[in-house]
């Protein structure tokens, strides 16, 4: 008996249809910027209406990230499977650094960099990855036993997931992440002890 269901001719044809889209689109934007190219351009390279494209892409700046499904699972997954006996953070840790690396090969490289010359898809990038908070906090809440999330868990998912922000645009990522959830596991109170206060303030 066959496991799998294959695959229809219309589902094919959506698939190849939305890959030429993507390659047209990720060659005009190379080639001369995100906002030097229009929709029509992208369209009319890919042999297709400018209808159809957004029915693949809501928006142009998905055409950058249209991996941002796949990008979710890994995250939820990094968590929910980690090793036994890994902290919430070691696993986050890792798996963020395991993404940066990724971002750095080619052709990601090259998208990445036209990411950070280009305003609008920072805003869109940083937009997408906190749409991931609600699922993170979920898959927290359900692994520890509770029915809703406590502030811990909100707060804690908010600043790990700002972590991977600021830690992607730095020269040395390792470090940002590892300061980062360092930081965050032991706190302000731990990082200040032994410093010297300034004059106290009547």
């Amino acid at each position: 008996m066959v496991d799998s269901v294959p695959v229809g001719r219309r589902e094919r044809k959506k698939a190849a249809t939305r890959a030429a889209i993507l390659d047209a689109a990720t060659a005009l934007f190379l080639d001369r910027g995100f906002d030097d190219v229009t929709v029509r351009e992208i369209a009319d390279k890919a042999d297709v209406t400018p209808k159809t494209v957004f029915t693949h892409f809501p928006h142009k700046e998905a055409l950058v990230f249209s991996d941002e499904g796949e990008r979710h699972e890994r995250l939820i997954a990094a968590v929910r499977d980690r090793t036994p006996g890994a902290s919430i953070s070691e696993a986050l840790k890792a798996h963020y650094l395991d993404e940066i690396t990724a971002l750095k090969t080619e052709p990601q490289s090259r998208i990445l960099a036209l990411m950070n010359r280009t305003p609008s898809l920072i805003d869109y990038a940083e937009k997408m990855w906190l749409r991931h908070e609600d699922a993170l906090i979920a898959t927290l809440t359900e692994e520890f036993g509770l029915d809703e999330p406590s502030e811990e868990i909100r707060f804690y998912v908010r600043f790990a997931l700002q972590i991977q922000l600021i830690a992607v645009r730095e020269e040395d990522p390792e470090s940002s992440v590892t300061a980062g959830f360092r930081f965050l596991d032991q706190g302000w109170a731990h990082h200040n002890e032994g410093r010297h206060q300034g004059p106290s303030r009547k």
